[in-house]
C-alpha cells in the first residue's frame, strides 16, 4: 500500500503520546498546578512542563496564574476544544466519520441522575459559587442537591452576578445570601467543587470524603474599578462556569452518590 502523504491530525499527534495522554486525563477531572501534575504521573518537573507547553501551544490547555500564590499556575483542559479537535480528526481519517462538534459535546437537557449532593465553593460566596449553584441547578430541574458557601463570605451577592444570571440564562438569585462554610458542618455532599484558588486551601475536610474538584476561575469583581466596568467580566465568567456545567452533567450521570459506595 501507497504511503499516505497526508499528515496525522494535531489532535492525534498530541493526545497519542503517553504522557500528554495522562496529562489530558488528570486535567479533565479538575484544574492542576504543574507539581500536583508531577506526582500524580510521576514524571520529572522539567518534563511534564515541556508536555504542557505543546499541549497548551496546541490549544488544548490553558494556565492562570494562582490567586492564592502568583507565582504558581493552575492548568485547565479545554473540553470544548477536545470534541471540535476530535471531530476534526475523524473527518480527516474518512468522509463517513465526519462528526457534528455539537454531538460530542454532553447536552444540557435534562436527564435522569442519581441523587446527589454538590457543593460549590468560593471565598466570598457572592459570585462564583452561587453562580454555578444557581446553573446546576437550573440544568438540573432540581434533580441533584445544591448548595454554595464561602470561607469568607461577603454581605451580600454581587449585583453583577445576580445581573449575569438574569440577563444571560434568566436565572433569578436576587434573593440569596451569602453563607459560611461552617454553617454545613455535618453535612453529607457527593461532591465538594472549589471556583477559587484561596477557598482551595481553606476548604476543611467533609464526612463521607467527598470527591473533591478545583476550578480555576479568577474573580471577575477584581476586573475593573465599578460595577459598570466589571460586568463583562461576570457575564464571561457565567459562560465559563455554564461550560463546565454542562460537561460536570455527564460525569454526575455515570458516577453513583458516596452513599451508594462510590
Amino acid at each position: 500500500m501507497a504511503a499516505s502523504s497526508q499528515a496525522a491530525p494535531a489532535f492525534m499527534r498530541l493526545a497519542a503520546h503517553p504522557l500528554r495522554w495522562r496529562l489530558l486525563t488528570e486535567l479533565a477531572d479538575s484544574d492542576l498546578r504543574v507539581r500536583e501534575l508531577v506526582t500524580l504521573i510521576g514524571q520529572p518537573q522539567n518534563l511534564v512542563s515541556y508536555h504542557l507547553r505543546l499541549l497548551r501551544d496546541g490549544g488544548l490547555v490553558t494556565a492562570t496564574q494562582s490567586s492564592f500564590d502568583g507565582r504558581d499556575s493552575y492548568y485547565h483542559l479545554d473540553l470544548d476544544r477536545c470534541a471540535q479537535a476530535l471531530a476534526g480528526t475523524g473527518a480527516a481519517l474518512h468522509p463517513a466519520l465526519r462528526l457534528d462538534g455539537a454531538a460530542l459535546a454532553p447536552s444540557v437537557n435534562q436527564r435522569r441522575l442519581p441523587r446527589l449532593a454538590v457543593l460549590f465553593v468560593c471565598t466570598g460566596n457572592s459570585a462564583r459559587s452561587p453562580t454555578a449553584e444557581a446553573l446546576l441547578r437550573h440544568h438540573t430541574g432540581g434533580q441533584v442537591e445544591v448548595s454554595s458557601a464561602g470561607s469568607r463570605p461577603r454581605p451580600r451577592l454581587h449585583p453583577n452576578s445576580v445581573r449575569a444570571l438574569r440577563e444571560q440564562y434568566g436565572i433569578d438569585i436576587a434573593g440569596q445570601r451569602p453563607r459560611h462554610l461552617d454553617t454545613l458542618a455535618g453535612r453529607r455532599f457527593d461532591y465538594v467543587i472549589t471556583l477559587c484558588d484561596k477557598a482551595r486551601e481553606d476548604c476543611p475536610e467533609f464526612d463521607d470524603h467527598p470527591r473533591r474538584i478545583h476550578w480555576s476561575i479568577p474573580d471577575p469583581a477584581l476586573a475593573g474599578d465599578s460595577d459598570q466596568a466589571s460586568y463583562p467580566a461576570f457575564a464571561r465568567t457565567a459562560a465559563d462556569i455554564d461550560t463546565r456545567i454542562r460537561h460536570l452533567l455527564s460525569v454526575l450521570a455515570i458516577r453513583p452518590s458516596t452513599s451508594q459506595g462510590g
